[in-house]
């Protein structure tokens, strides 16, 4: 799969990774304007800030729209930083790029609708703006693929993706559950792409947010984008996951970027060994499923139902606590074997239905 790029050349002045920061909404022209003058001083070159704002209910802020498109111009004027803010309809990039923003991102509510991104697609054609696509709000890859190569469709080649983690029923430790496993894919599936970490959405809360700044970095993303207010106990929307620009300026100081290149004889080494050991893992799997046609054979021929509940439940706990002993975590071993009964029992459908 291939994207029609160019490279995003975004201004920065950290090792490797480019600082997209601001409030989560432009509320005032002198919190803007406040806000941007602390993040510039701090050596921030991106400033960003929601002009339209839908909630999920409605009765709060909601942005003020087109008369906070001016202040945002008038930071590009004073600070000499470049703007950003999100779009969700044709008439939002007309306007964006009517008051000279450089950069639109798509959100996430607006990822998940193929229609709404090929019409803002279609309102792009012709343009030389700079794109960013957020995740869609669950797990589909597929979708946020989907949305990129729209966006590309429509001749926009200065694009990026942003990740901002994937809603859940379930509540857990972040607002919205990292799931690093999808951006990676995506960023194997797609190497050109640049990919943003929003730290912000996905931690709802501003002591989560130099971890997961770490742990992007750690992965190799290329950016982040903060939300970074002047008061940020006091802001109109999302206040919990918002810091100052000076925290934002520490959290940034203290950032390691490891060394992306792939060129140590022992890490050679080290990789050979796991794919021996790959190996070993195949071969043992298709030993069990051997295994689990033997019991499908079994079961036809008794008459007996493909899945037993009490087995396989007793599988998932055993295993889930062996590899926690074993220093694995028992989230993700329960989902390895989840996955290998899928396998046991599609095999031993085809042998029942024979």
């Amino acid at each position: 799969m291939e994207l029609n790029l160019t490279p995003l050349n975004l201004p920065s002045d950290q090792e490797r990774a480019f600082i997209i920061a601001g409030p989560c909404s432009a509320e005032t022209e002198e919190q803007v304007m406040t806000t941007a003058k602390q993040l510039a001083g701090k050596g921030c070159h991106i400033f960003r800030a929601g002009v339209w704002k839908p909630r999920t209910k409605p009765g709060g802020f909601e942005g003020h729209g087109e008369p906070a498109l001016p202040w945002l111009a008038n930071v590009k004027k004073e600070t000499g930083m470049l703007i950003a803010t999100e779009v969700a309809t044709p008439k939002h990039v007309e306007l964006a790029l009517k008051y000279g923003v450089d950069i639109l991102w798509v959100g996430a509510r607006t990822t998940a609708n193929p229609f709404a991104v090929q019409e803002l697609a279609d309102a792009l054609k012709g343009t030389d703006a700079t794109v960013l696509v957020k995740n869609p709000v669950n797990p589909d890859l597929e979708l946020w693929i989907g949305a990129l190569l729209r966006i590309n469709g429509a001749g926009i080649q200065k694009l990026g993706a942003i990740h901002r983690g994937f809603s859940s029923y379930e509540k857990k430790l972040y607002r919205n559950e990292p799931m690093w496993q999808i951006p990676i894919e995506l960023k194997r599936r797609l190497p050109q792409l640049p990919i943003v970490c929003d730290p912000s959405h996905i931690s709802g809360r501003r002591d989560l947010i130099a971890s997961l700044c770490q742990q992007a970095m750690d992965l190799g993303f290329d950016g982040l984008i903060v939300e970074s207010h002047c008061d940020p106990d006091n802001a109109w929307s999302d206040a919990s996951q918002q810091v100052t620009p000076e925290v934002l300026d520490f959290i940034v100081s203290r950032l390691i970027f490891r060394d992306t290149s792939e060129h140590t004889d022992r890490l050679k080494d080290l990789r050979q060994e796991i794919d021996e050991l790959d190996n070993e893992l195949i071969d043992l799997l298709a030993k069990r499923m051997k295994i689990c046609r033997s019991i499908g054979e079994y079961k036809k021929e008794s008459g007996m139902t493909i899945v037993q509940t009490r087995r396989y439940s007793e599988i998932l706990d055993k295993r889930g606590a062996q590899g926690s002993l074993l220093g694995i975590d028992t989230h993700c071993i329960k989902n390895i074997f989840e996955h290998i009964h899928e396998e046991s029992v599609r095999q031993q459908m085809e042998i029942i239905n024979k």
